[in-house]
């Protein structure tokens, strides 16, 4: 027994799992000792003389609370420096305001819209070109590679279709270009993933989504891997003003506390709901990391550390009406935007997520009419499998009645 505690002993003063170093890394407050970080509800901060301060001035440039939750995610990606946003997009946004007139983006081509939406409508006039590319085959990023590239842009796994880049291999093919590799990790987490560690210099997040964990917050964040990006980009933050408050930072702390609980049952759920859609007489194609006929499962096992909480599946009734009739039939899936959430939601990315993105480049990227994203949440997952199998039947006696009644008009 004295033998077990002390390999315990040893293994704590050594190294801690992540979701302890998670807990203990919430930082205890200095003043009080409150266990829980306080919201500092300030704009100004006083000052014992001109420009002589407690290391705060005013609440755009820093703020306590803030702070605390872009050190702690900053270590829990292993960067530099962390910087926490008014939305994922202000996020995505200052990470382009690093490049200039005439540089260009390799992008993955499964992209969220809205980043799809900031790249080609706002900085394109800007000059800078973007260029989209099926990011799982590592040689299509480095044959869209030109000598103007300065950003190589990934999402993975991708939203919606799940396709999975290989984060270590890219990153060699930045280096040796001179590129900047920012990879969009909310899908995954730094609870699965951590793509500094395997070579990126850049990781965001919506941290709406699962490092808020429960639909109560808009958020973005970036973590650089060395300084001197992280502080033109805490420059850009300041410059351009769109900072996360204190109250949402407080959120979005306590959010994370139970991040990486949340995130083993979200994979859980997500595995046995893949696992039964895969075998469903209405469902045309699967995609989901964790099953081993996804083309990117060998490469999730090796760089992630789980499957994650998203499944997308099409119908093999391609259409759209289909589609719809199917996300408006589940009950205890909602029909909302966003993802990450305890409660599960059921999406149309063609109408919804990825309406921006012209059709034709969408269904190119895999994104059909008849694609639905589901985010499992924290429900019992039997209980969301008899969902989904009243709204199959539910869709199946509505097309039937359809057939019929158009078939008694002929």
């Amino acid at each position: 027994m004295l033998s077990l505690l002390q390999a315990r002993q040893d293994k704590t003063s050594s190294v801690m799992s992540n979701a302890t170093e998670l807990i203990h890394s919430i930082p205890v407050d200095p003043l009080t000792g409150a266990i829980s970080v306080p919201i500092y509800q300030t704009s100004t901060f006083v000052q014992e003389a001109p420009g002589v301060n407690k290391g705060y001035d005013y609440a755009r440039s820093g703020n306590p609370t803030r702070a605390a939750v872009e050190q702690l995610l900053a270590k829990l990606e292993k960067g530099s420096t962390g910087l926490a946003f008014a939305s994922g997009l202000a996020a995505i946004d200052a990470v382009v305001k690093l490049l200039k007139t005439g540089d260009e983006i390799v992008a993955v081509d499964d992209i969220y819209g809205g980043a799809f939406r900031l790249f080609t409508q706002v900085y394109e006039q800007f000059g800078i070109k973007v260029t989209f590319t099926d990011t799982s085959r590592p040689e299509n990023v480095f044959e869209a590679i030109t000598p103007k590239t300065k950003l190589i842009w990934l999402e993975t796994p991708t939203n919606p279709t799940l396709k999975i880049s290989d984060i270590a291999a890219i990153a060699a093919i930045a280096k040796a270009n001179g590129c900047l590799l920012c990879v969009d990790n909310t899908f995954a987490s730094p609870a699965l993933q951590q793509p500094i560690t395997l070579g990126a210099d850049i990781v965001i997040h919506s941290a709406t989504k699962y490092l808020g964990g429960h639909s109560d917050l808009i958020a973005g964040i970036v973590v650089a891997a060395d300084k001197q990006i992280g502080d033109r980009l805490k420059f850009l933050q300041n410059a351009c003003g769109a900072v996360l408050g204190p109250f949402d930072s407080w959120l979005l702390i306590r959010g994370i506390e139970t991040l990486h609980l949340r995130i083993r049952q979200h994979c859980a759920s997500a595995q046995t709901i893949a696992e039964y859609l895969q075998q469903h007489p209405a469902v045309d194609q699967v995609f989901y990391p964790g099953l081993p006929v996804h083309p990117g499962h060998e490469t999730a096992r090796k760089q992630s550390k789980g499957f994650g909480g998203i499944v997308s599946f099409t119908l093999k009734e391609d259409t759209e009406e289909a589609a719809i009739a199917f996300v408006t039939a589940t009950r205890l899936f909602k029909l909302a935007e966003s993802l990450g959430g305890i409660k599960s939601l059921v999406s149309h990315p063609a109408n919804m997520t990825h309406k921006s993105i012209p059709a034709e480049k969408r269904k190119a990227a895999g994104v059909s009419d008849s694609l639905i994203r589901l985010s499992i949440g924290l429900e019992e997952a039997e209980d969301l499998l008899l969902d989904l199998e009243q709204a199959f039947s539910t869709t199946t006696a509505t097309f039937k009645q359809t057939f019929i009644a158009n078939t008694v008009t002929v």
